[in-house]
């Protein structure tokens, strides 16, 4: 038996312990350890369903919105105590990508659907502002149903930001007024561009963080659309990039293949970019040459994590796909 099948099997006792029961174990790795709370929301399932649970963006007072593509409540609002407060959207077959952007004091949320092959701009109770459809003039596609976005970032100048994770993997950059202002990324460095985020940590030099899932990959861009690097995370296939204080976020959905091997955790990159702990992974180990050994789940606490939320009190809420329609689990910074 080798290393890794020892670990996941020895620690089965333990993955059973995360149904919310009494004694739940702490996962993580070095300054980053949580406790898992699977209770966290008490939802009524009749009342407030859905089937995958996609993304997660919390407002400046507090409430957290989330997407999921069941249209009796595409977007589900809950307060920090796992409350659901009230829920809308009944047109969004393919509600994924949201993201919260504040513009002069007003905050907005831009839903990415891939079914309806648009990215729609909502205020926060749901009213319609603006429809951004697909990119006929962008020169890369030959017909709507190609362009499935899955995720939305705002440029510091306030354009809106666009990965076509499901279709062609172009990043598209909109004017908000909807007209196509740049094309970059595009098969040849992205494969499967599941998630984007502006990266500020280095104020001087914003950048574009891109996942590039299929291949275990997050891809730094410039402003300019031009590729700067790349941070290799093998057996990670990674969901948005989220940039929370001077670390990085994600949601991994799967470390191995096929797709539904419920086989996800969480990671987190330091400032520099290196996985410094794997929260219902193994930890990050890396090799004399400097590359990072394969990471694998360890405890099944999850099974196809899809995004990440982390409050201010650093705080994770991880949303899943394809696992049971099972609402948010909260892991809790120990």
């Amino acid at each position: 038996m080798d290393r890794r099948t020892f670990l996941a099997s020895s620690l089965i006792t333990t993955a059973g312990m995360a149904a919310g029961l009494p004694g739940d174990p702490i996962i993580g790795h070095g300054n980053f350890k949580y406790r898992i709370n699977t209770n966290w929301c008490s939802g009524n399932p009749q009342q407030y369903p859905v089937k995958n649970c996609h993304e997660m963006v919390i407002d400046h007072t507090g409430k957290i919105y989330m997407t999921t593509d069941d249209t009796r409540n595409n977007i589900v609002i809950f307060n920090k105590d796992g409350k659901i407060l009230s829920a809308w959207g009944h047109e969004y077959p393919g509600a994924h990508g949201l993201t919260l952007h504040d513009e002069n004091g007003e905050e907005f949320l831009y839903i990415a659907d891939y079914e309806r092959h648009q990215v729609i701009k909502t205020r926060l109770d749901g009213t319609v502002v603006k429809v951004f459809e697909w990119p006929a003039d962008a020169g890369v596609y030959g017909s709507q149903t190609e362009f499935k976005p899955t995720e939305t970032a705002i440029a510091p100048n306030g354009d809106v930001v666009v990965a076509d994770g499901y279709g062609k993997n172009y990043i598209i950059q909109y004017g908000q007024d909807g007209s196509v202002k740049k094309v970059f990324g595009g098969p040849e460095h992205l494969k499967n561009a599941h998630g984007i985020a502006l990266d500020k940590r280095n104020k001087a030099n914003p950048q574009w963080l891109v996942t590039s899932r299929a291949d275990n990959k997050l891809k730094i861009f410039d402003m300019n659309g031009g590729v700067t690097g790349s941070v290799d995370l093998p057996g990670a296939y990674i969901c948005r990039p989220v940039v929370h204080g001077s670390e990085v976020y994600f949601a991994v959905l799967i470390s191995k293949l096929p797709w539904d091997s419920q086989s996800g955790f969480v990671l987190i990159l330091n400032e520099n970019n290196r996985p410094v702990s794997a929260p219902g992974g193994s930890s990050p180990i890396f090799r004399a040459d400097g590359t990072l050994e394969p990471l694998y789940q360890t405890v099944q606490v999850f099974k196809h994590p899809h995004d990440v939320l982390v409050d201010r009190d650093d705080n994770i809420y991880v949303t899943q796909w394809n696992s049971g329609s099972v609402y948010p689990y909260r892991l809790e910074r120990v």
